[in-house]
């Protein structure tokens, strides 16, 4: 097959040439004039866009794009300038109306025009990077209009009245508004904020000074708050209905500076209505409306924070040195409770749960409850209060709530260690009196405590509680082995079996005890030491109880349930009826303040009174005598005799209970030195101290004097020693 040939087209130009009318773009410019004159005018319905159309696009395609758009410009630049006239004689209100009508004119011309010159504005001026037909009538309406030099400044002055008589609290034609800060917008960003913007922001400003200087003057704190809220609201309202959103943080920020910022400590610091009363009289309204208005100044809450912490501190300083309140440790924990309850709330429902306020309080509850060194026995007294009969009858929930609640200041105590020697104290008599409401409520108090301080701190705890039911089946197998022995005059006998080291057993000299409870006594002994090999058993007198029955005058019966040395005193009566101190003391051997407390309550009581005493005081005398009281009465068959005791510890006892936890706390200060030297092996003084109370400080706050001499004894007996050349370096000997 033959390959065909290769035609070459090419494409001539016409032979003849157009020849074009010299005076063709003069015509046609002539008609596209007449017709934007006519779409000023408002008489357009009689134009034929399709044609006026064409002859720009002529115009375009013959090369007079340039004449189109310079007599464009000329055009529209002529009939702008009559239109700011007819503004600039607008009178008073009229003017803006003016300003807007012709505004809208303008635009609905402006649309028509560039229809027309649509072929110009896609090819023309992008090739000669000209302004678009658009953004050219609206730059000359600013340059010729907005700029012309009457319309300006009385432009920005009615502006700026219309806000002011606003804010002032007349009604303004809000529409308008509106529609001439969009025309602003609408002509750039740059003419809303320099023609209107900057000098909105100053005036109002200044509004806001003076405002706000005239209100500090006359109004409380709150009022103030609740005016400035206000205002706050209204800037906002007002941008959302006529002024650009991005104004919004600018006149904000300003209204919170002139109105806030600027008075912040003096609203905090306001005599009868600042923050502080607020705080005291549970303002939450307020307190949430400062929390709220403070939070958007810069440091805001942190100033509110910062009161309100020194407030508490120092309303919690006087509550625990006031010896008022220390007189009753009971309502001391109870007003210490009641005061975190109400920050608790107000920081909840006035500072919208806020973390650092939190951070505040906790810091300030626990500077003021480590004043007060007895906190820890005080906490312990409330818990034994609550747990003996304070929580009788509630339910399960509320006991759990407050078990919470003293387990937050448990937290807050720095000597958790001599919490926890008081509260053995206290839990011993609970169980051994079996006074407790609830052993779930016991137990549900030892989890918490362990969950917060580990197995360490409450093994010894629940030891107690692992020995009152080894003590229950002791009894039960005791009583068994006796078979029939036993008989109705017999004395029954009860025993608590407590194992040394988990009980706050004190040494205390044991009492005589009448021969008929010492016969079941050494029974029970020697049944005990024969059931367990290697144990010692000795009575503590002190902890027991009894219950006697005894026959007074006219043959009236009672049972009184009295504690073991009241049992001793009163059976001594049955073989005598009178006895004085002395020989009291001589045949009982109980310790003279117990004796003495004791007898207290045997003959001082009104209505417990089962013994006489002469002469009668309140006081027990080494010379006083003592009789059966047989005119003793009592409605009820079973009297209950306490001992007369004080709830807090006398001093003496105060220093034993210190002493013991300063002794208690060595060996702890010890094993950490050597837990941490084991690690380290070389470490200098500065850094053990710092590292020993990190470690103990769940516990208690070591003392540096302390640590030092804890030290120093390790030292001796070989644990450590001290570097040869830098002595105040330990190294750690293996």
């Amino acid at each position: 097959m033959s390959t065909p040939k290769k035609r070459n087209f090419q494409i001539e130009a016409f032979k003849h040439r157009v020849v074009v009318d010299p005076k063709y773009a003069e015509k046609t410019w002539k008609i596209l004039e007449h017709a934007i004159r006519e779409i000023y005018n408002h008489n357009a319905s009689g134009l034929s866009f399709e044609e006026l159309y064409r002859n720009a696009y002529n115009m375009v395609l013959h090369k007079f794009g340039d004449k189109l758009y310079t007599g464009l410009v000329t055009t529209m630049t002529m009939h702008l300038k009559e239109i700011s006239k007819t503004i600039e004689a607008a009178q008073g209100g009229l003017f803006l109306e003016e300003l807007n009508r012709k505004w809208e004119d303008h635009n609905k011309a402006l649309q028509m025009i560039r229809d027309i010159l649509m072929y110009m504005d896609r090819t023309f001026i992008p090739s000669t990077h000209k302004t678009p037909v658009h953004d050219l009538g609206l730059h000359l309406w600013r340059d010729n209009i907005i700029h012309s030099k009457k319309i300006q400044t009385r432009l920005l002055n009615t502006l700026l009245e219309l806000v002011q008589r606003e804010r002032t609290g007349e009604v303004i034609n809000r529409g308008l508004m509106r529609n001439i800060t969009k025309m602003l917008m609408d002509l750039g960003s740059s003419v809303y904020q320099e023609d209107f913007e900057k000098l909105f922001l100053e005036v109002s400003a200044n509004f806001y000074s003076v405002e706000s200087q005239q209100f500090i003057e006359s109004c409380d704190c709150g009022d103030y708050l609740k005016k400035a809220e206000r205002r706050l609201n209204e800037e906002v309202d007002r941008v959302s209905h006529y002024l650009d959103a991005k104004s919004l943080t600018k006149i904000t920020n300003v209204v919170e500076k002139e109105m806030i910022a600027n008075h912040m400590l003096r609203l905090v610091h306001m005599e009868n209505s600042g923050l502080v009363k607020m705080l005291v009289n549970d303002k939450y309204e307020d307190l949430g409306r400062m929390y709220t208005l403070f939070r958007r100044v810069p440091d805001g809450l942190s100033t509110i924070r910062d009161v309100m912490t020194s407030h508490i501190r120092e309303t919690g300083k006087q509550l625990v040195t006031d010896p008022e309140r220390l007189k009753d440790p009971v309502d001391f924990v109870q007003r210490l409770l009641d005061e975190k309850d109400k920050h608790d709330k107000i920081i909840s429902s006035a500072f919208n749960n806020d973390k650092t306020f939190q951070n505040g309080l906790n810091s300030a509850f626990e500077f003021f409850i480590n004043l007060n060194p007895r906190s820890p026995e005080f906490i312990s007294l409330f818990v034994d209060d609550k747990l003996r009969k304070g929580l009788k009858g509630v339910s399960e929930e509320d006991v759990e709530v407050v078990l919470d609640k003293v387990m937050m200041l448990f937290r807050y105590l720095q000597e958790k260690d001599v919490f926890e020697k008081y509260y053995k104290q206290h839990l011993a008599k609970r169980l051994l009196s079996g006074k407790t409401v609830s052993d779930d409520a016991e137990r549900s108090l030892i989890v918490k405590l362990k969950t917060e301080c580990g197995y360490q701190f409450t093994s010894k705890l629940e030891g107690m509680f692992t020995d009152m039911k080894t003590s229950h089946d002791t009894m039960q197998g005791f009583y068994a082995s006796q078979g029939g022995e036993t008989t109705a005059d017999t004395p029954t006998l009860a025993v608590q079996v407590l194992t040394t080291g988990s009980w706050p057993t004190q040494s205390s000299s044991t009492c005589n005890l009448p021969a008929e409870i010492m016969g079941v006594c050494e029974k029970f002994r020697a049944y005990y030491l024969g059931t367990h090999t290697g144990r010692r058993l000795s009575w503590q007198t002190n902890m027991g109880s009894a219950d006697l029955k005894a026959t007074f005058g006219k043959a009236q019966k009672h049972e009184l349930n009295v504690s073991t040395y009241q049992m001793c005193v009163l059976m001594l009566f049955n073989n005598a009826d009178r006895l004085s101190y002395k020989e009291i003391e001589q045949a009982t051997e109980i310790p003279s303040s117990d004796l003495k407390r004791c007898l207290q309550s045997l003959a001082c009581v009104k209505g417990r009174n089962v013994l006489r005493k002469e002469p009668m005081s309140k006081d027990i005398g080494e010379n006083d005598a003592f009789y059966f009281n047989d005119k003793f009465t009592s409605k009820f068959y079973k009297v209950k005799i306490g001992t007369v005791v004080a709830q807090k510890e006398s001093e003496p006892e105060k220093l034993e209970t210190r002493q013991r936890v300063e002794e208690d706390r060595k060996p702890q200060i010890e094993a950490a030195i050597v837990r941490i030297m084991k690690s380290r092996r070389v470490l200098d003084h500065n850094n053990i101290v710092a590292e020993v109370t990190k470690q103990l400080q769940s516990r208690f706050l070591p003392n540096p004097v302390v640590i030092k001499k804890r030290i120093e004894s390790l030292i001796e007996r070989e644990f450590l020693e001290r570097d040869k050349v830098d002595r105040k370096t330990y190294r750690y000997l293996a």
